[in-house]
């Protein structure tokens, strides 16, 4: 078994890379990471360099992993700038680094993909190897890998890296047959919340649409990604992502997308996309022009979550932040990163950190759960 790096998705063959993608998790799709390289959105020129790794042997795939030499840390969701602020401090180089992640996309998942004939850790191992030589060779300080899922987290905390610990707020469908079952599950004061905020939404005359990405027209493109370049602009922030990376994306896996338009008065308020797994609904841009009591959590949240309930997902992923999805039944899971590295002084001082970062998350994830909405049993 043999690794390849290759520093471009159109090196290898969309069916070939595909075959080993668990179909429920839609960011790792040879798709997905092409349209972001091929929109600019994560190319070298945009401080993400693509150096992809594939395991392979006797010709034939036997796994993968997104790699990136990343030349900053913007786009990741999980902040090391005070790590880069220390090595500068004491005159080292934090960047370039090694990043095995979704660009943009604080979704966990698998960040390894591996046939099911090969032994996971093995290979897993193989490709940290490689990585910590290419480190060394080539004065890299560093290998991070966002957000993978609680197995393949175990896998790289077994091979001593540092596991890092956050917590994200995620719904999960327990059987519910409609929205309004959905609420039976909440106490009074809470449910009341919610009727509130939705009727408020249609008496502002505002009505909402759900589209699958096959269905929306360039025009609606084009008022979508001007309602997500407003979420940045009005954070003084450019936009990670370009309407060239959308529109690929619809003509590529359009099936995968869902997109909420919230119309007023002939003309379009407000918009919110997620992407589609098997099992899961992924919540991931929003935008609007002007404020509307109640539109935010319409458009991002309870049509989602209707969504998820009428075609049987079985959990809403809404992304990074946000307790204000507590009260809306959304609960506090934990989620992970794995961190190398090179200079053994700074790796034991980081450990030290993640370790007492580790119980403040435990306790926080511990608070939190106490505010959810839920009846008491």
């Amino acid at each position: 078994m043999k690794v390849k790096p290759i520093t471009s998705m159109t090196q290898i063959d969309a069916g070939t890379w595909n075959r080993l993608v668990k179909d429920s998790y839609p960011f790792l799709r040879h798709e997905f990471l092409l349209a972001l390289e091929q929109s600019g959105c994560a190319s070298a020129q945009a401080g993400w360099s693509p150096h992809h790794l594939l395991a392979v042997q006797d010709h034939e795939l036997l796994a993968f992993m997104p790699l990136y030499l990343k030349a900053h840390s913007r786009g990741e969701y999980v902040f090391d700038q005070q790590w880069a602020h220390a090595y500068q401090q004491y005159g080292f180089h934090y960047y370039p680094k090694w990043l095995t992640a979704i660009p943009f996309t604080p979704c966990q998942g698998p960040r390894i993909a591996v046939d099911e004939s090969a032994d996971a850790p093995a290979v897993m191992r193989l490709l940290l190897d490689f990585i910590k030589e290419q480190a060394e060779q080539n004065d890299i300080s560093s290998w991070h890998c966002l957000f993978p899922d609680s197995g393949q987290a175990e896998w790289l905390r077994n091979l001593g890296l540092g596991l890092r610990e956050s917590v994200q707020f995620h719904w999960f469908n327990k059987g519910y047959r409609d929205f309004d079952d959905f609420l039976q599950t909440f106490n009074a004061g809470k449910r009341k919340m919610i009727k509130r905020e939705r009727r408020r939404v249609s008496e502002q005359g505002i009505e909402l649409r759900r589209l699958n990405g096959r269905e929306v027209s360039p025009a609606q493109w084009q008022a979508f990604f001007q309602f997500y370049t407003m979420t940045y602009l009005k954070n003084g922030m450019s936009p990670y992502l370009n309407l060239a990376f959308f529109e690929q994306l619809a003509a590529t896996m359009g099936e995968r997308l869902l997109l909420v338009l919230a119309g007023k008065g002939g003309k379009y308020v407000g918009a919110a996309l997620s992407v589609i797994g098997s099992d899961t609904l992924y919540g991931r841009y929003w935008g609007c022009y002007e404020e509307f009591s109640g539109l935010h959590f319409e458009a991002c949240y309870y049509q989602g979550l209707e969504y998820c309930i009428e075609h049987g997902l079985k959990r809403f992923d809404s992304g990074a932040q946000g307790e204000h999805k507590i009260a809306r039944g959304f609960e506090p899971v934990t989620t992970y990163s794995a961190h190398w590295l090179q200079d053994a002084a700074f790796a034991e001082a980081v450990e030290h950190f993640l370790a007492e970062e580790r119980e403040s998350m435990a306790l926080y994830k511990q608070d939190a759960a106490t505010y959810l909405p839920f009846k008491k049993s």
